[in-house]
């Protein structure tokens, strides 16, 4: 499918913007590609980059949890950009790979904790428009503080607006600054290995 915006070209870009778009690229979470596409507008561009790093790479509430949220929203809204992307921060805390498999189906999960899968109730209510009475609220609190519940809360909107509109642009990894593999799921550290992943039955975007 063809690109619905192109890149700014990278050439174009101030020092500032350079520099953050090589972090992407080293790091990750978000890949340079996304960037990419904010760089159109500086101010949509800083605008992400300053709230991202304050509410998922920093903040009150656990980054575990919150990038169990961020791909939530991933499967639900099916952004596979997003989706196949994993916060290396996160992982080197621990969070293992497994944990990505059961997202849709939590709330059965023996693989969460009840923290982690209030956070994921957290992320299902708002993704999907859900009511909550005051059961789902005693959960939360019961859970985490009230800091938490508006960071987790932001963070998860945030990520859901994004994904929702980055899913319509059809477009891919390893296009801006290539040759790293910061920040991306187990079989898709490539564009070849990517297409491979993409082409088995079992891919996650085939059964969510």
């Amino acid at each position: 499918m063809n690109q619905r915006i192109t890149f700014f070209p990278v050439e174009e870009m101030d020092d500032a913007m350079r520099a953050e778009l090589e972090r992407c690229a080293q790091i990750g979470t978000p890949r340079p590609e996304s960037s990419a596409i904010r760089a159109h507008v500086p101010g949509a561009f800083w605008g992400f980059t300053q709230a991202w790093d304050a509410v998922f790479r920093n903040g009150v509430a656990d980054h575990s949890l919150k990038e169990l949220c961020r791909v939530y929203v991933s499967r639900s809204v099916k952004c596979e950009y997003c989706g196949n992307q994993r916060s290396t921060a996160a992982t080197s805390a621990g969070l293992e790979e497994g944990k990505y498999d059961e997202l849709l189906n939590f709330e059965s999960s023996a693989v969460y904790s009840e923290r982690e899968k209030a956070a994921l109730a957290y992320a299902e209510a708002i993704t999907w428009r859900l009511d909550t009475d005051d059961a789902f609220w005693e959960r939360m609190h019961s859970q985490f503080t009230e800091p938490e519940l508006v960071e987790i809360g932001f963070f998860i909107a945030l990520t859901m607006g994004q994904q929702s509109w980055l899913r319509t642009l059809n477009i891919e990894h390893h296009q801006v600054l290539p040759g790293t593999t910061a920040s991306m799921a187990p079989g898709f550290e490539d564009a070849r290995a990517a297409a491979a992943s993409k082409s088995k039955g079992s891919y996650w975007a085939k059964n969510s």
